[in-house]
């Protein structure tokens, strides 16, 4: 420790703080007076290395010292002038750090005197930066954020922390190994406990402590495998400003209990963890990331309305997926047969938001009485008459217009089985709520059945993973991270040290070490363990580019097909690379790992995701009007300027959304795809189709039938609305890229307007695979997401005059319709290139310039162009009519072409009017015609 450390408690008890003395006994210190500076509390301070620090520095500051503070019960000034004869100074020096640090660059940049030794001894209470005027005045006192020189310290090195393989509860050939990286621990214990939750053993089992890479371990015998776990742990927690003695689950946690309140010590390789035949069980495989066609699919979703399943007690449960004879399974081999290969699964991992005990859970086929002894003060709770009906029943009976049935919904949501799970707790365990049995390994082998199940169909499985946040943080009670390493796994503010909620939640820093290990060795144990084929990643651009990569490259060696993808969104306080190079849309072109593209998606369905009130009607798109069959809103001096714009993003959409593929626009002129606009972004910014996941809607927002009934005119028959629908599928399931369909979007899926459905139950988010509802005009949708919109809901219900309600007819119409266009695409290498190459050889569009026909998108697929992919050269023509009428649009070579024998012997009589003539080809309204030919045209 630096022994000249200039300031001494006298100088800051008499300069600094001012206190007025009584004699020998120290008062309480005064408010600072007025002709001195306002003392900044914040946590301005970055300790980056072990001798580099970053300071926002105070105005006026002169001099800097770094301060471990140890005495927690003193208020911060008396406790920073008690621990300043340890003080050691910061001194002034040049950034080394070659701008790792952006988000800092206007910190200034200090050197501190301390061995690593030091450093990792004093980080294990708190540390602070005090900044003094030249007159040695207190200006500010810094929380040191230490996150950075963690890493520094543990991780740098050829063998430390992330160099371990096995942290968790790991079982070996002889023992158990219990490893946990807690730095800042001043002691680990291990709690250990029997079936029924009672101790295993009477005393704590006290870890050793390696300081080198931060972990404490220990091993014990193979008896504990099936005991349950906590650690406890003994360390200063910022969020109580006190050393506490606190317990938690473990991080890597690959087994857990009901509600997720114990870890579990389990072995992923052993039988009893095992449904018959996994070890063995075939995987379905691709050629191509290409080749895949995703359909998202929500586990409650898939089965809580299925009446047809061989136990209701599967409804919504993982079982679902083992059934041989369900409206729902048989339904997914129909999509399988036509050509559908990917099922999607959301949400997987252990969550937070639902309870995992069944008798503290409220589902729509219990009765009232049974609601209102959990919700007394919901107000059908006062109606003796319906207190034997199921919530569902009563529901039903409520007018869909009053605001009735979402009142109730919004009182009881949080004890109800439904939630999209964006609210991870534990990231390596399957969540319990979809087991019959949620404890222990039997929600591990149930979820290995579902997944086996989806594979004997022929389904590759990908899951959707969130580490990009947690569900809670700090003492919390379902904070896991916090409790062991506070404020390491966490990105916080700069400045005022608060975690970051961007996301939603608390943001994780996956720039760190340790955390970015914490999501590999995750991702790897659902590949190797589990069998997931590929994964989805939420709000992916809060992740870094290399970290993305590094993570795919780790779960290749255990399964190189693996396809990733994800929200590749560009916002929060890591917007623009202000803190890394993000795993945004751009910085991820040219990688294969995918992003969706919200160009096609907001050119076909219209509008943007969170309009309201009027502009939600006025934001017509493509497949639901624009210009063509503009409604009442529509302004006719900007349409057009819309129109054209929207025209050629779906063009560069259908081209895999390709940065340097041409198109020629309106005035005649080509243009590439980066160069079409998109709200100031390039439309365009693929390298490789496989960059590019194409959807028109997902689990996010409305659905694509409720903002489609949002925006077409309300003179528009039934009919011509389920044809837009489909217009808008055959987008993605046409274009070049990799197609994502939200599930249910082939049966006209409705969940009654919500915007945001994320924990608001299945009477909202019911799919009817039976095909007799669409679940549209259920309810009003809750007022905290949609209160806005009623106004709009309403009025468009009353004009549509009943045009907007579909039949059973209607919806078995649409998912035919959907299943031919499934087959056209898996059927045909044409629709599946793999490289930017092929796709400029062999895609052109047609009907572009100034003379183009309105409402007419022609996109031509020629192999006869580049090298070939087909055995036997061919040529297709796709062509899109928004509009209602017939079109003629001229081209010299249509008589080569036939109609594609799938929708010529279909179930779409319209389609099949479709025809190619000599030097033109005739499309009936509202279709997508896909035409063929053998030779070159």
């Amino acid at each position: 420790m630096n022994k000249n450390t200039k300031l001494t408690v006298s100088l800051i008890s008499a300069a600094i703080l001012m206190w007025p003395l009584t004699g020998c006994e120290q008062q309480q210190p005064q408010s600072v007076s007025a002709d001195t500076q306002q003392l900044e509390l914040n946590a301005a301070a970055h300790w980056l290395t072990t001798t580099q620090i970053k300071v926002k520095q105070a105005q006026n500051s002169a001099n800097l010292y770094l301060v471990k503070i140890d005495d927690y019960s003193l208020a911060p000034e008396q406790a920073v002038v008690k621990a300043m004869p340890s003080a050691i100074p910061l001194i002034a020096a040049q950034d080394n750090l070659q701008g790792l640090y952006p988000h800092l660059k206007d910190f200034t940049n200090y050197s501190v005197q301390i061995t690593p030794a030091e450093a990792k001894h004093w980080l294990r209470d708190k540390v602070v930066v005090v900044q003094l005027d030249k007159n040695e005045n207190l200006l500010a006192i810094n929380t040191v954020q230490s996150g950075f020189v963690l890493d520094d310290l543990y991780t740098r090195g050829a063998n430390d922390a992330d160099e371990v393989a096995d942290l968790g509860a790991v079982v070996n050939q002889q023992n158990v190994s219990f490893k946990l990286w807690a730095p800042l621990a001043k002691q680990v214990s291990l709690l250990l406990f029997n079936a029924d939750k009672t101790p295993f053993s009477a005393v704590p089992v006290t870890l050793a402590f390696d300081n080198n890479s931060g972990i404490w371990s220990t091993e014990i015998d193979k008896s504990l495998v099936g005991k349950y776990y906590k650690y406890q742990i003994t360390q200063y927690q910022p969020s109580a400003e006190e050393v506490l003695v606190t317990e938690a689950t473990d991080p890597y946690s690959l087994s857990l209990s009901t509600d997720s309140l114990y870890s579990q010590v389990v072995d992923l390789t052993a039988q009893q963890t095992m449904p018959e035949g996994w070890a063995t069980h075939t995987v379905p495989v691709v050629a191509a990331p290409e080749d895949l066609i995703i359909y998202e699919s929500h586990i409650r979703d898939f089965s809580a309305s299925d009446n047809t399943l061989s136990d209701p007690a599967y409804k919504g449960k993982y079982k679902a997926f083992l059934e041989t004879n369900s409206v729902s399974i048989n339904h997914l081999k129909a999509l399988r047969k036509a050509g559908l290969n990917v099922m999607h699964l959301l949400p997987t991992y252990d969550l937070g938001s639902i309870n995992e005990t069944a008798e503290q859970v409220i589902e729509l086929d219990e009765t009232i009485g049974e609601l209102c002894r959990m919700f007394p003060e919901v107000h059908i709770c006062s109606r003796g008459e319906i207190q034997h009906k199921t919530v569902r029943e009563v529901f039903a009976s409520m007018d869909p217009l009053s605001t009735d049935v979402q009142a109730v919904v919004e009182q009881i949501r949080a004890a109800d089985p439904y939630n999209w799970g964006y609210d991870p707790y534990h990231y390596t365990v399957p969540e319990g709520s979809y087991a019959i049995n949620p404890e222990g390994t039997s929600r591990i082998v149930e979820f290995r059945e579902m997944v086996q199940a989806l594979h004997g169909l022929g389904f590759r499985v990908i899951m959707d993973v969130v580490y990009n946040h947690t569900f809670q943080a700090g003492l919390n009670p379902k904070s896991v991270l916090d409790r062991i390493v506070p404020n390491y796994y966490h990105r916080l503010n700069p400045i005022t040290g608060a975690i970051e909620q961007s996301t939603c939640c608390d943001n994780t820093a996956s720039e760190r070490v340790m955390m970015g290990k914490l999501m590999v060795d995750s991702l790897v144990v659902w590949a190797r363990d589990y069998k997931i084929d590929g994964f989805r990643f939420d709000l992916m651009g809060h992740q870094p580019k290399e970290l993305m990569l590094v993570a795919r490259e780790a779960v290749r060696t255990v399964d190189p097909d693996t396809y990733f993808y994800g929200e590749g969104w560009n916002f929060g306080e890591v917007a623009n690379n202000a803190q890394f190079v993000q795993a945004i849309q751009t910085e991820l072109s040219g990688t294969e790992i995918g992003t969706f593209t919200d160009r096609m998606r907001d050119a076909v369905r219209g509008g943007a995701p969170f309009d309201g009130g009027e502009w939600i009607r006025r934001g017509q798109g493509l497949s639901n009007g624009l210009y063509v069959i503009p409604n009442e809103l529509q302004p006719e001096d900007k349409q057009k300027d819309e129109y054209l714009l929207s025209m050629n993003q779906a063009r560069i959409g259908l081209a895999g959304n390709l940065a340097n593929f041409k198109v020629k626009n309106e005035q005649g002129l080509w243009v590439t795809g980066a160069e079409v606009d998109y709200g100031g972004a390039p439309t365009g910014y693929a390298l490789d189709p496989a960059d590019t996941v194409n959807y028109v809607s997902k689990h996010d927002n409305q659905t694509l039938w409720d903002n489609n009934q949002y925006r077409i005119a309300y003179h528009v028959a039934t009919e011509d609305r389920v044809r837009m629908q489909l217009l808008a599928l055959a987008y993605p399931l046409m274009g070049q890229g990799i197609p994502f369909i939200h599930m249910g979007s082939d049966l006209l899926r409705s969940k009654s307007f919500l915007r945001d459905s994320y924990d608001y139950g299945d009477w909202f988010n019911a799919v009817d695979f039976a095909k007799q509802s669409n679940n549209y005009h259920v309810g009003l949708p809750p007022e905290v997401k949609d209160k806005d919109n009623w106004d709009v809901i309403r009025t468009l219900l009353k004009e549509n005059q009943g045009r907007d309600l579909v039949k059973a007819a209607d919806i078995e119409f649409s998912a035919m319709v959907f299943q031919e266009f499934l087959r056209i695409r898996s059927e045909n290498k044409l629709f599946r290139l793999t490289t930017e190459k092929q796709v400029m050889d062999k895609v052109t569009f047609h009907n572009t310039g100034p003379n183009a026909v309105d409402g007419v998108i022609a996109m031509k697929v020629s192999d006869f162009y580049g090298e070939p992919v087909l055995d036997k050269r061919q040529s297709l023509m796709v062509i899109f009519n928004h509009g209602t009428e017939q079109i003629d649009l001229r081209y010299p070579s249509a008589k080569l072409y036939r109609l594609h024998p799938v929708q010529k012997n279909g179930v779409d009589k319209r389609v099949q009017q479709a025809k190619a003539l000599d030097g033109r080809f005739i499309v009936p309204g509202l279709t997508v015609a896909v035409f063929m030919t053998s030779h070159k045209d």
